[in-house]
């Protein structure tokens, strides 16, 4: 299926981002009243970093991915869990039945998406009082190393920016008129990586990648460069899980 953002040559890669912090998901399991067995569609799967999660939890969560490279790999990652099933769709057409979900989620994905599209079709395809969810991974950009980073990019890509991405998501929702009051969420979580795990992440980074065009390479090969000359085996990056959930009015 053919998306505005094509991640096909960034799917190997994708399998190297970190996953959201544990303490974040179970706040929001819990504050939408999840249990074993809830219905959960989860848009823009991609390599099934959150549907993974999700389905640890005893959902059953029809994952909804675009790209076929992405879908491929998140289906092999899953491919064991009778409680998982993968499903060809978009944010904005998601192809699943009309209120046939307790709870629908993007994880690091309604940034790419028309998010009041977006909205308006997760209102459709959960049942009556069911929830909505979106989160990211958030690196803390104030970490030395990090900043360090930001400073290689903003180099090369003088206007680099992170967009939507790393927006407070509570206007747009509320903007849809579709959900009750928006509550959001935060949990720290560290991840280490080796150097070769973390510029393997870098080359999955479709923000970075869609502004910096035909340098892409040449920004990943410059973080490559700092981080291989910190001369250690592995870095440790903090991250802010960020979610924000509402419930459909």
């Amino acid at each position: 299926m053919k998306t505005e953002w094509d991640y096909t040559s960034l799917a190997q890669a994708y399998l190297q981002r970190p996953d959201y912090a544990d303490a974040a998901i179970d706040a929001m399991l819990s504050i939408v009243g999840a249990e074993k067995g809830d219905k959960c569609c989860d848009v823009g799967a991609g390599v099934a970093h959150l549907t993974l999660s999700l389905a640890s939890r005893g959902l059953n969560v029809v994952a909804v991915e675009p790209n076929d490279a992405m879908r491929a790999n998140g289906m092999k990652r899953t491919a064991g869990l009778g409680n998982v099933e993968w499903h060809e769709g978009t944010g904005e057409a998601s192809r699943q039945s009309s209120r046939a979900f307790d709870l629908v989620t993007f994880g690091s994905s309604f940034n790419v998406c028309d998010r009041q599209l977006a909205l308006k079709e997760s209102a459709r395809i959960l049942k009556p009082r069911g929830w909505f969810g979106c989160m990211w991974n958030h690196r803390q950009l104030q970490d030395p190393i990090q900043s360090e980073i930001e400073a290689i990019i903003r180099e090369r890509v003088s206007d680099f920016g992170y967009g939507a991405r790393r927006d407070d998501q509570t206007a747009v929702i509320d903007a849809s008129n579709f959900f009750g009051a928006v509550v959001h969420l935060d949990s720290r979580v560290v991840h280490e990586q080796t150097i070769e795990e973390c510029v393997e992440a870098w080359r999955s980074h479709a923000t970075l990648e869609r502004q910096a065009g035909a340098s892409f390479l040449d920004v990943v090969a410059a973080i490559e460069n700092y981080l291989r000359g910190l001369d250690t085996p592995s870095i440790q990056i903090p991250y802010l899980t960020n979610i924000w959930v509402a419930q459909l009015r």
